[in-house]
């Protein structure tokens, strides 16, 4: 038996230490009902945006704000996208937010962090155009939105050594949100990832700690403000929304109050091209016209199989990713029937994820929490385990060919699972039944006994845990370096010492956790200018169509400057191209 209940109740509670549970997720909206405005055939626009995630959104916002008509067109029966199921992290140095809370950046500062991030794959221009209209596109958005912001205080950039990086972090995130101000379209938000338990408001900087809530005081403070604040919004009769849902939501309140439709179940069949320009959207119901032009922001491709076999290193598929399930590379391939070039295609926004039934789980915290290490088939560590989640995968696939690490294995022991909550299963409490089914985790009374159970040598496996295990007890980890970046101490206990990133694993039984490369979403879509403008191969401008979001290349091209790396660039993109239509 699983024991939802007594982990339900175990996650609703503060008091002496009981370890509250809480995930990147939200209090769950009502189901979603099905919404089946359609466009009409002669339907014409001055602008059509295909996509009602947060680059889509922003977009629509930002047209309608200059006095556009504007249309939403959406595949899904919800609106959102990926972005509602997201933590909601939002990474634009220098906005005002930022500048309010007293981080120390500056322009310089930034461009030179994110060149030295990116490198040479992103053009210049591009990065620049991000940089000075992010900013002004938070600015925006408070005006005309119900959207409030929070800094998330030490989340640091994810490369801080860097020139121009920040320890003290560039990401903010969504304050809570009233649901009641969608009204009835509240049913039609997409869901997020992981919903928290009802009664708790949590953002996603409390993570960090309500992962330490039985062991660390202020985890057990955080985890009961979370508490007083879904209480309060009960009693002010509030349906709190936090981190993705609120970001959506809020979007969707601004486009409301502008008047902008969003047709739901509304697919883009293809784009209608006239003498070379984009003209409009072909939809089932028929032609949506465009006098301006069309912006595409309709995901990545992460959810088609041929796609990702096509253009992706393998072993790949569809089950390992959290990105909405509508989100099949529509926009890509209208985009090339269009003539558009497209980059970064074997890329995504990677991060190693354990195949649970159901959706994976999407690994943040639990790979870095002192008393863990990642193996590969050798039984060996091949990474450090705190890395930036891209660079693990990165990791994993470079060295698949040769020494097998697909799957790996984060390997822990009792004494682990004690203090920290994994996923939203709190301390003490076991492992789900349909995870050890599935082949998720494997337990065993001794590291040899657990080595022989996921099919790895058993003696290679002792060899790493012993060998481990001396560098938490010097606090310096001389093979991977794990502990060496401030980023590496952002999911760690700090009251392990000498490296909070690292402790023995000492109690039985041991665990072994399969881990997969799994994803936020694909990075790699049309190419786009400074101007969101979408490219053909000779460099040429189509006219017309725009891109953003996933369903263009990414500007932090095979990286990952810091948390909210997709969608602040999403949102910026969108913004760009709403101005320049």
């Amino acid at each position: 038996m699983e024991a939802d209940l007594t982990r339900r109740q175990l996650l609703r509670g503060t008091a002496a230490g009981a370890g509250l549970a809480v995930t990147a997720g939200l209090a769950t909206p009502a189901a979603a009902t099905a919404a089946p405005a359609a466009a009409a055939p002669s339907a014409e626009y001055d602008v059509v945006v295909v996509g009602s995630g947060a680059a889509g959104m922003t977009a629509a916002l930002t047209a309608a704000k200059r006095g556009l008509s504007v249309v939403v067109l959406e595949k899904a029966p919800t609106f959102g996208g990926s972005a509602a199921r997201s933590g909601a992290g939002i990474w634009i140095p220098n906005n005002q937010v930022l500048l309010a809370a007293g981080v120390p950046d500056t322009p310089a500062k930034a461009a030179q962090y994110l060149a030295a991030v990116v490198g040479p794959d992103v053009p210049a221009a591009r990065q620049e155009a991000f940089l000075r209209h992010g900013p002004a596109m938070i600015a925006f958005v408070l005006a005309n939105s119900p959207l409030r912001f929070r800094f998330m205080e030490g989340y640091s950039d994810y490369y801080p050594e860097l020139p121009g990086g920040l320890p003290g972090g560039r990401s903010i995130e969504p304050d809570v949100l009233d649901g009641n101000l969608l009204g009835a379209e509240l049913a039609n938000l997409n869901l997020p990832y992981l919903a928290t338990p009802p009664g708790l408001v949590v953002f996603s900087a409390d993570y960090k700690w309500l992962n330490l809530a039985l062991v660390n005081a202020k985890g057990a403070a955080v985890a009961a403000e979370c508490l007083a604040r879904g209480t309060a919004a009960a009693l002010a009769g509030q349906k709190p929304l936090t981190m993705g849902q609120s970001l959506a939501a809020g979007l969707r309140v601004g486009l409301q109050r502008a008047n902008v439709p969003v047709l739901l179940n509304t697919p883009l069949v293809d784009l209608n091209v006239e003498n070379g320009a984009v003209t409009g959207v072909v939809v089932p119901q028929g032609l949506v016209r465009a006098r301006r032009g069309v912006i595409v922001g309709s995901g990545g491709f992460e959810h088609n199989a041929a796609m990702r076999a096509q253009y992706q290193r393998q072993p790949i598929g569809t089950d390992w990713t959290v990105g909405a399930k509508e989100n099949t590379g529509d926009g890509h391939r209208a985009g090339q029937r269009a003539g558009a070039a497209l980059d970064l295609m074997d890329d995504a926004w990677w991060g190693p994820a354990i195949p649970t039934p159901g959706d994976p789980y999407f690994c943040l915290a639990e790979r870095t929490l002192p008393g863990g290490l990642i193996v590969n088939q050798a039984g060996q560590r091949f990474v450090n385990e705190a890395a930036p989640y891209s660079d693990v995968v990165h990791t994993m696939y470079d060295r698949n060919p040769s020494a097998p690490d697909i799957p790996a294995w984060l390997i822990v022991d009792q004494n682990y699972r004690n203090r920290y909550l994994f996923r939203d299963i709190a301390p003490l409490l076991p492992f789900p039944d349909a995870w050890y089914a599935a082949g998720a985790v494997f337990k065993a009374a001794t590291v040899q006994d657990l080595a022989t159970r996921i099919g790895v040598p058993p003696a290679a496996l002792k060899s790493t845990v012993d060998r481990f295990n001396g560098f938490a007890r010097s606090g310096v980890d001389s093979e991977f370096h794990r502990g060496a970046s401030a980023y590496d101490h952002y999911y760690t206990d700090p009251a392990v010492t000498p490296n909070s990133c690292l402790a023995p694993l000492w109690a039985a039984p041991y665990y072994a956790l399969r881990l997969v490369p799994g994803d936020l979403g694909t990075k790699g879509g049309m190419r786009t200018d400074a101007r969101a403008r979408v490219l053909r191969p000779d460099g040429s401008v189509i006219r017309g169509l725009y891109a953003a979001g996933n369903a263009s290349a990414a500007v932090m091209g095979h990286s990952y400057a810091g948390a909210g790396s997709t969608i602040g660039p999403a949102m910026t993109f969108g913004y760009i191209a709403a101005n320049d239509v």
